[in-house]
């Protein structure tokens, strides 16, 4: 049985709720769950960690799964897969919604340095988000109750980690699969598509920003099917 370790986005915390609709379906499928909590949204301690602290986190939830290990990032949670997943034990990367980092490439540096509309940096070195606009761009496709839950989860995440680039790139070394969210209303399908690299293969979903709140069965699915095809199971 492989394991999948969901790596989650910028801005929120409570590692373990993003994912939390995702356990029962992926389970039936054979797949076993796990999150990784990140130190710069604060889920490590009051001192916001940075990328590399992130990294050692998805290292450390690496270490206590089950083999084979596939990482899925999510938004921000990309940049952290494609230094951690050089790990022997990774045979899978999954982006979803997210960016691909070349070497010496920052998340910044993916996508510009004009702050998106729905951030609210600080003088302290901290971001935080828009709630009101968070809602209509990220989770327009969700159910109140869950909308709710998000945005309870909201927090305000060290900057630092968006100026750095991955050390290591494992997309260049195993198989990765993006996922392009194509009624993501944050980030459209077609920016989606130009961050995508030679080789990565293509999975469109019809979903917001947020494929596991909004379609979770479906999503879940669709995940199980890309493991299978990449042979996972046998490595």
């Amino acid at each position: 049985m492989p394991t999948l370790i969901f790596v989650h986005g910028a801005c929120v915390r409570d590692a373990a709720w993003w994912w939390s609709k995702m356990t029962k379906p992926l389970a039936g499928h054979g797949i076993a769950t796990a999150v990784v909590p990140l130190p710069s949204c604060g889920e490590a301690g009051e001192t916001l960690g940075d990328l590399y602290d992130d990294v050692d986190a998805c290292r450390q939830a690496i270490a206590k799964a089950h083999e084979p290990v596939v990482l899925c990032g999510h938004s921000y949670g990309g940049v952290i897969i494609t230094e951690a997943g050089f790990d022997d034990r990774v045979t899978q990367l999954l982006y979803v919604t997210s960016v691909m980092p070349d070497a010496g490439q920052s998340q910044g540096d993916l996508i510009g340095s004009e702050p998106a509309p729905w951030l609210a940096p600080s003088g302290h070195g901290t971001v935080g988000v828009n709630p009101d606009m968070i809602r209509e761009f990220f989770l327009q496709d969700c159910d109140e109750v869950t909308t709710e839950q998000a945005l309870s989860r909201l927090t305000r995440q060290s900057l630092t980690p968006f100026t750095q680039p991955p050390r290591q790139i494992a997309w260049q070394q195993k198989p990765a699969t993006y996922f392009v969210c194509t009624a993501d209303l944050a980030t459209p399908a077609e920016v989606q598509r130009r961050r995508i690299r030679p080789g990565a293969r293509v999975v469109e979903f019809d979903a917001g920003h947020h494929p596991f709140l909004s379609r979770p069965d479906a999503f879940a699915q669709t995940i199980a099917a890309e493991i299978d095809s990449a042979g996972s199971h046998s490595i």
